[in-house]
């Protein structure tokens, strides 16, 4: 389709990076892989982006894309081989909300997993470092990968790694990955035989994190060969021949991973935006919102987890709604009738105000909530 390919500029140790990494693979997109390197990082991707973040992916007619979500929507709609988003509405809005879970709520459990447990560390000071300051001397590569990772581990308490937690973080994710070792024991995917924007949203925390970091991938992953195999699916971008479940099924298998979600998700989701709305009361409309809020506190394995909130996870939730907005009433009927078999009727009646998205911020629309009253009056 393009003579240029797209430039992906990126880290394997970095969590969106290998969301977006398994997606160009399996769609079979012409890329390059650029390991970010300081200078693009902190200044040319900045300049481009406003942010200093990574991956960007740079088009062929040099447009710079930051956030993973922004991407596959704009490679979705110039590569329609092989799609991603189911075309059945169950089906479709389910992928959707695993994409929000697996790029939101994961991201604790992937900073755990690889900040807490020291032999983590040597990867990621020799990857980081040989990325960073390609032609400098080991030791300069040493001395700038020790400040990037006491940047990263100071925002460990923000996001919930918090000493008293560490045990229910670990009985969570043990517990949830026997799930997904249950499901990957008789799908290939989430959704049947090809993988979904759902797959994809996943994938981050387990390619980057608990399937590459020494760790998490001998402690966690490796005695859970069937989540291994998956993993390794979606890293090399396995060509499918087969096809979702039919008639818009959801495997059985997904069912206690759905109810979970409902369950503890939309309560982190319900928290962040009542903090949101009491922002807004006193914002002025269009107002960037702060990266950070307060701290919000959600139910875990049975227990209750605290973390800051972070606005951003709304506009995420947004997608979702505006997938099951755009839908006839025939097709939100059945949404809703699954959602309330999971339990995730209350997503449905949050209120949230209409976000735009700001780089990794939001700010608020005038005067609009995401489609919730068509939702209501459907």
């Amino acid at each position: 389709m393009t003579s240029k390919p797209y430039q992906l500029h990126g880290w394997h140790l970095s969590y969106f990076t290998g969301k977006v990494m398994c997606y160009l693979n399996y769609k079979k997109i012409p890329y390059d892989y650029q390991q970010v390197n300081f200078w693009t990082l902190t200044r040319t991707g900045k300049r481009k982006t406003g942010e200093v973040v990574m991956p960007l992916l740079v088009t062929p007619d040099e447009n710079w894309l930051q956030d993973s979500s922004v991407m596959i929507d704009h490679l979705e709609a110039l590569f329609p081989q092989a799609p991603v988003i189911p075309h059945s509405p169950v089906q479709k809005f389910a992928s959707y909300l695993m994409e929000a879970w697996g790029d939101e709520w994961w991201v604790p459990i992937a900073m755990h997993t690889r900040w807490n447990y020291p032999e983590n560390y040597a990867l990621f000071e020799r990857e980081a470092g040989s990325a960073l300051l390609p032609h400098f001397p080991r030791f300069v590569q040493k001395r700038a990968v020790s400040y990037v990772a006491n940047k990263l581990r100071g925002m460990l308490h923000a996001v919930g790694i918090r000493p008293e937690q560490y045990r229910m973080m670990n009985e969570w994710t043990i517990n949830m990955l026997d799930l997904l070792e249950q499901h990957f024991a008789k799908h290939n995917y989430l959704f049947g035989d090809v993988p979904t924007i759902g797959d994809f949203g996943l994938v981050g925390t387990m390619y980057g994190h608990l399937g590459r970091d020494p760790w998490p991938a001998r402690v966690l992953v490796a005695p859970r060969p069937h989540l291994r195999a998956w993993i390794d699916r979606m890293a090399a971008g396995k060509a499918a021949s087969a096809s979702l479940l039919a008639e818009d099924a959801l495997a059985p298998t997904l069912t206690p991973i759905f109810k979970i979600i409902c369950a503890e998700f939309i309560p982190m989701v319900a928290a962040i935006n009542q903090q949101v709305k009491a922002v807004q009361a006193h914002a002025p409309a269009g107002k960037t919102l702060p990266r950070r809020l307060d701290d919000i506190s959600m139910p875990m394995g049975g227990q209750q987890f605290s973390r800051v909130a972070l606005p951003y996870t709304l506009w995420m939730v947004q997608r979702c709604l505006d997938v099951l907005a755009a839908m006839n009433t025939v097709e939100q009927a059945k949404v809703r009738q699954w959602l309330q078999s999971v339990g995730g009727a209350d997503l449905l009646a949050l209120e949230i105000p209409r976000l735009r998205r700001v780089g990794l911020r939001i700010a608020i629309e005038a005067g609009q909530t995401s489609n919730i009253m068509k939702l209501k009056t459907a």
